[in-house]
C-alpha cells in the first residue's frame, strides 16, 4: 500500500490555515487504491481523515503562535523599539499631565512637589508648558491667604528658572507673573514685563495682561503710574472694563483728581451700561464729599446744549457745569424716562456725529465693493443712483424691510409674500407720524415685479412707486446694504425683526452698532392677525449727564422691570431747589 497524505474537501478546516502552513509535505502521504469498501469502513476513514487533519490544524497554530512570540521578541530587541516601548509616556508628557491634573484641583503644593522632584532628577527637560502651568497655578493661588506667600515666591523661582533656560515668555506667562508682582506690590515690575513682550515683538498684551500693573498703581494711590498705565492701555486700544475703571475712579478720588475723576465717569458710561453697588458708592463717595469744592468751566448752555446734540444725546463732555454742593439721592425712573428723584427727562442715546458718518461711510464702501465683485451681464444700476434717489427724495421717518415684513411667518404649504401685512406696517406708521408722512419700503427688483405680475397687487404697488412709498433696489444687490444705508443717512427708524447680525463684525464695534439698533430698530408681530410695533424704548439705560450738569446712574439688578431698578440722582443743590419748586 502506497503512503501518500490524503486530499481534503473544501469545506476542510485546514482551508482557514494559511497556505505556507496548509502547503507543508507531511514525509509520508496515504495513496488510497481502488479496492470495494463498505460504507461503515468508508464512514470510519473519514473519522480518521478528519481526527488527523484536526491534530495536524493545533500543530499548525502552535508553529504560528510560536513564530509570532519570536517575531515580537524580535520586535523588543535593543534595535527594533516595540509598540509598547511607543506607547510608553515619556518623562516630560508624564510631568505635564500631572501639571494639569493639579491644576484642575487647585493643588500648588503637589505641583511644586513635581516641580521640585523633575529638578532633582535632571531626567526631565523643562519646556514652556510646564513652566505655564507651575506659573498659572501659583498666580491663581494668591487669593488664598495661607498660600499668597509660598505662590508669590515660588512663582518668581519659577520664572527665573525659565528665562535663565532660555525660553522666552508668552502673553499667558506674561499675565500670571503680572498678576504676582502685582500682589507683591510691584507694579514697576508687573508694568515692564508688558513692556518687554511688546518690545520684543512676542505678542499683543490684552486687558487681563495690563490689568494688574493698573490695579496695583491704583490700590497704592500711584495716581501718576496709574494714569500712565490707562493712557498705554487705551493707545494699544484696549477697552477698559468696570473693575479698571472703578479702580481708577477710587484713585482719582484718593488724590483730589477732578478732571481725572470727569474723564473716567465718562468713560464708564462708555463701556459700561448699568454700575454695580461696589461702583456706585464710589460714585456716591465723590459727589457727596469731594466734589462740592469743584467749580465748574461751562457756562454756556447753548454751547451744551449743541455738544448733546452731536454726541447723539445723553452727554455733553465739555466738563463740570454749575458750583456749590451736590445733593445724591437713589430713587426710581417712569416707564416713559422721567426721573421720579427731580423730574427730569432721561434721552435714548444715539451714536455720535462722527460714528455715524463713519458707519454710513463703511455701507457705501461695501454697497460698492459687492457690486464690483459681481459676474453678471445683467446691467444693474450703482448704489450711488440711490444715494442721489434719497437725497431727493429723503424726507422719511420710517424705513421698512419689505421682504422681512412681506415673508413674516410664511413658512407654510400654501405660504408666500404678504402684501396685505406689509400694507399694514405703511397704514400704521403713516398714523403714527406726527407730520403725516409716508415711510420708505425696500424691495428687490425681482420680488416688485412678481407683486406687479399679480393683477390683485398691481395697482396697490403702482401706487406706492408713484408717490415714492416703494424703492425697487437692483439685481445683484442685498437689500440690506440700502436699508441700513437710508435709516444711518436719515437716522429714522427701521422696521425689521432681522438681527443683522452678519452686519455687526464687518461694519464697526458691536458696542456701536447694539447702541444703533436699540435707538433705531422697530420690531414687529402679528397677533390674531392684528399688527403690533414695538417702538424703541423712550430712554436708553446708561450713565447720563444733561446740558444742566446733573448726573443719573442706572444700578445694575436682578429684576428685568425697569420700573424697580434704582438709580443715582446726582445734581447741584441750586438745580434741586429750583426742580423740587417745580414739582410742587
Amino acid at each position: 500500500m502506497k503512503l501518500e497524505k490524503p486530499s481534503l474537501p473544501s469545506s476542510s478546516l485546514l482551508c482557514a490555515v494559511p497556505r505556507s502552513l496548509s502547503e507543508t509535505r507531511s514525509p509520508y502521504r496515504v495513496v488510497p487504491r481502488r479496492v470495494k469498501v463498505s460504507s461503515s469502513t468508508l464512514a470510519n476513514s473519514k473519522l480518521v481523515t478528519l481526527r488527523s487533519c484536526a491534530a495536524k490544524l493545533h500543530v499548525y497554530n502552535s508553529m504560528a503562535a510560536s513564530d509570532q512570540r519570536r517575531s515580537r521578541h524580535h520586535d523588543e530587541s535593543p534595535s527594533n523599539p516595540n509598540k509598547r516601548k511607543k506607547t510608553s509616556q515619556k518623562p516630560e508628557k508624564n510631568l505635564l499631565i500631572n501639571l494639569h491634573s493639579c491644576t484642575k484641583s487647585k493643588d500648588l503644593e503637589a505641583a511644586l512637589a513635581l516641580y521640585d522632584e523633575a529638578i532633582t532628577s535632571g531626567d526631565v527637560r523643562l519646556g514652556q508648558q510646564h513652566f505655564q502651568s507651575l506659573l498659572y497655578l501659583c498666580s491663581a493661588s494668591i487669593s488664598d491667604p495661607d498660600l499668597e506667600t509660598l505662590a508669590i515666591y515660588r512663582g518668581f523661582q519659577i520664572y527665573d528658572r525659565m528665562v535663565s533656560s532660555g525660553i522666552s515668555p508668552n502673553e499667558s506667562t506674561v499675565t500670571a507673573v503680572a498678576r504676582l508682582a502685582a500682589a507683591k506690590g510691584d507694579g514697576d515690575f508687573a508694568f515692564k514685563l508688558v513692556l518687554d513682550i511688546v518690545a520684543g515683538g512676542v505678542s499683543v498684551p490684552r486687558l487681563r495682561t495690563v490689568a494688574p500693573a493698573l490695579l496695583c498703581f491704583c490700590e497704592r494711590l500711584e495716581a501718576r503710574q496709574a494714569y500712565e498705565v490707562e493712557e498705554y492701555m487705551d493707545a494699544l486700544g484696549i477697552v477698559l472694563e468696570e473693575v479698571e475703571i472703578s479702580a481708577l475712579l477710587k484713585v482719582s478720588i484718593g488724590t483730589e483728581q477732578a478732571n481725572k475723576f470727569y474723564k473716567y465717569l465718562h468713560k464708564l458710561r462708555e463701556n459700561v451700561g448699568c454700575v454695580s453697588e461696589e461702583t456706585s458708592k464710589i460714585i456716591e463717595e465723590w459727589f457727596r464729599e469731594k466734589a462740592s469744592e469743584v467749580r465748574g468751566k461751562v457756562s454756556d448752555i447753548e454751547l451744551l446744549r449743541a455738544a448733546v446734540l452731536k454726541n447723539g444725546g445723553g452727554w455733553h463732555g465739555l466738563g463740570w457745569v454749575g458750583e456749590g454742593k451736590w445733593i445724591v439721592k437713589k430713587g426710581n425712573v417712569s416707564p416713559a424716562g422721567k426721573c421720579l428723584s427731580c423730574g427730569e427727562h432721561l434721552a435714548c442715546v444715539d451714536a455720535n456725529e462722527v460714528e455715524t458718518e463713519k458707519f454710513v461711510n463703511s455701507l457705501v464702501a461695501l454697497a460698492m465693493e459687492r457690486k464690483a465683485k459681481m459676474n453678471s451681464c445683467e446691467p444693474t444700476a450703482d448704489f450711488s443712483e440711490f444715494q442721489e434717489w434719497l437725497e431727493k427724495h429723503g424726507d422719511y421717518e420710517a424705513i421698512l424691510d419689505g421682504a422681512n415684513i412681506g415673508l413674516y411667518q410664511q413658512n407654510f404649504a400654501d405660504g408666500g409674500f404678504s402684501l396685505p401685512q406689509l400694507e399694514a406696517v405703511v397704514n400704521e406708521l403713516y398714523k403714527k407720524s406726527g407730520n403725516k408722512k409716508w415711510p420708505l419700503i425696500l424691495l428687490h427688483k425681482k420680488r416688485v415685479d412678481a407683486l406687479l405680475g399679480n393683477p390683485n397687487h398691481r395697482e396697490l404697488v403702482e401706487e406706492w412707486i408713484n408717490n415714492n412709498v416703494l424703492y425697487t433696489t437692483p439685481p445683484g444687490s442685498n437689500d440690506d446694504w440700502y436699508w441700513l444705508y437710508a435709516t444711518a443717512k436719515l437716522k429714522c427708524l427701521l422696521v425689521t425683526n432681522d438681527e443683522m447680525r452678519d452686519h455687526i463684525f464687518e461694519l464697526l464695534s458691536t458696542s456701536f452698532f447694539q447702541k444703533w439698533k436699540e435707538r433705531h430698530q422697530v420690531r414687529y408681530t402679528y397677533v390674531k392677525g392684528c399688527l403690533k410695533l414695538e417702538m424703541p424704548p423712550p430712554f436708553s439705560v446708561v450713565i447720563q449727564e444733561s446740558e444742566k450738569g446733573s448726573w443719573h446712574v442706572p444700578i445694575t439688578c436682578q429684576n428685568i422691570e425697569e420700573s424697580v431698578r434704582n438709580w443715582i440722582c446726582i445734581r447741584r443743590e441750586s438745580l434741586y431747589i429750583h426742580s423740587r419748586e417745580k414739582i410742587q
